[in-house]
């Protein structure tokens, strides 16, 4: 399985054609269309229309599914920057700043730093499945239970950073985060807990739940106490990014594509949690990580490359050895079985024709996600002028729907409700929203593999420090919070230093 210019030439001979550059621009359509609306996402929206394609051949077909896919992921930050809502939970950090860009009267310069980081972090990705597939998916192999705990306490370990000054209260959050990821039931025994004899909690708390609920249905609550006219006051002034913009963000787009497209390595580590991590990066390196949460566009250029970067990452563990590192990528696998197409090292011999056109459909996916999308910049931006006693029903009917429509459970429309109300008792009493999305997201593999790796060491918690990539992700972990406790303290000090000057 070596890479070739014969083959990927031939790829780019096949992707070019008339019909495949359609599918592709349609997949791009709908996936940004499906990751606009809250709570629908690339997986619900590959897996309904996946019957439909069954009437096409094998290349059309899996390019249109995979342009949903990335275009999915691009279409998330739109309503994240411009109303506050994100679209998937990998669009959370990218709200954190784009929205206070909104809020300035610079949606457009966010939408288009987000439109442009995403192309840079989706080239510089796809390079890199071209050049490296065979090699870099060896690394998914090298992960194990051990490795991904690690890994995941790692990346829960960026809740101190997240909570900003409000430590207590991010470290509540969290807890209210990990505590509704465990009503269910158990991911290892399969036995009942926290459901209380109800059948219906059986099915658990879907975490898109608990981001529309936090984010949408919270927004507008927050909004309606406020009776405001519009969802921010201050005029839209441009609608593209400056050259200053460009250059504060450039840095964090190359960063969050490196860390985007090697965490996508890894099975199960989905966007939703290497936007975190690059975001928390990017916020480590800034000389005034004081401006992330008030309006920082490399916040925004960081989150939105790390999200497309490891889409394209993902791609490497499933055509290499068919593993999908995602939900999306899971129902992808079946598109390609449904078509006779077993993933493997195989697949590179016995189909290149089919790999290399999709991999090459991929890079003019991404030329014309750019194409589509720095021209609606503007577009985009107007949501923003609607007046709120439209856009804010608007808002809670699609919420209603985005909810309902990932299980079809009425259970999940009450969750984003009551979710709703909790988000805007959180913002009215302080506390930060990220650390229990992000609480949300990891619980259930952090579990899983915590309880599976004390299977394999018979209870002992050494294994997480006898294995050289574990204690990596752990040492790693443990730096990150002392330090994050230490900045706490040291952020402390002149406060108590003058209090107890004026007592």
């Amino acid at each position: 399985m070596l890479f070739s210019w014969d083959y990927l030439l031939q790829g780019f001979s096949l992707a070019i054609s008339p019909l495949n550059v359609l599918y592709a621009l349609v997949g791009c359509l709908v996936g940004t269309l499906i990751g606009v609306l809250p709570g629908i996402g690339p997986t619900s929206g590959i897996a309904i229309l996946l019957p439909l394609t069954t009437i096409l051949p094998p290349i059309p077909a899996i390019i249109m599914m995979a342009a949903i896919y990335y275009g999915a992921m691009y279409g998330g930050s739109t309503t994240a920057i411009v109303v506050n809502i994100p679209g998937e939970a990998s669009s959370v950090p990218t709200a954190m700043d784009g929205y206070q860009l909104a809020r300035q009267g610079r949606a457009g310069p966010a939408l288009g730093i987000s439109a442009i980081s995403s192309f840079v972090a989706g080239t510089l990705s796809l390079v890199g499945l071209t050049f490296f597939a065979p090699a870099l998916a060896g690394v998914a192999l090298a992960f194990g239970p051990p490795e991904y705990f690690a890994l995941m306490f790692m990346a829960l370990s960026l809740v101190i950073s997240l909570s900003g000054r409000a430590l207590l209260k991010g470290l509540i959050a969290t807890a209210l985060g990990l505590l509704a990821a465990m009503v269910g039931l158990d991911p290892v025994t399969g036995s009942a807990r926290l459901t209380f004899g109800s059948v219906t909690l059986m099915a658990g708390v879907n975490f898109i739940s608990v981001i529309i609920g936090l984010f949408a249905i919270g927004e507008v609550l927050v909004n309606v106490e406020r009776a405001v006219v519009r969802i921010y006051e201050t005029k839209v002034r441009d609608w593209l990014p400056t050259r200053d913009d460009v250059k504060k963000s450039w840095g964090a787009m190359l960063r969050s594509s490196v860390i985007g497209f090697f965490l996508g390595l890894l099975p199960g580590c989905s966007p939703a949690v290497t936007t975190f991590v690059a975001y928390d990066v990017e916020k480590r390196v800034s000389r005034h990580p004081e401006r992330f949460g008030h309006g920082a566009i490399e916040g925004v250029a960081a989150a939105e490359g790390a999200n497309n970067a490891t889409c394209s990452g993902g791609f490497v563990p499933l055509f290499a050895f068919g593993l999908p590192s995602g939900p999306a990528l899971a129902v992808l696998l079946g598109g390609l079985m449904m078509y006779g197409l077993q993933p493997g090292p195989m697949l590179f011999k016995e189909n290149p024709q089919f790999v290399w056109a999709v991999i090459a459909s991929m890079y003019i996916g991404n030329v014309i996600l750019l194409i589509l999308n720095l021209p609606l910049v503007g577009l985009w931006a107007r949501i923003a002028l609607i007046p709120f006693p439209v856009l804010g029903p608007l808002i809670l009917l699609f919420s209603v729907i985005g909810a309902y429509s990932v299980r079809y459970l009425v259970f999940d429309v009450w969750v984003a409700l009551i979710f709703g109300v909790i988000g805007y008792l959180m913002r009215k009493l302080g506390f930060p929203l990220a650390p229990m999305v992000l609480a949300s997201v990891l619980a259930q593999m952090l579990e899983t593999s915590l309880k599976q790796s004390l299977v394999l060491s018979h209870g002992s918690p050494l294994i997480f420090f006898t294995r050289p990539i574990a204690v990596g992700f752990m040492l790693l972990g443990l730096f990150t919070i002392v330090r994050g406790i230490w900045l706490q303290v040291r952020a402390r000090a002149p406060e108590l230093a003058m209090e107890d000057g004026e007592a």
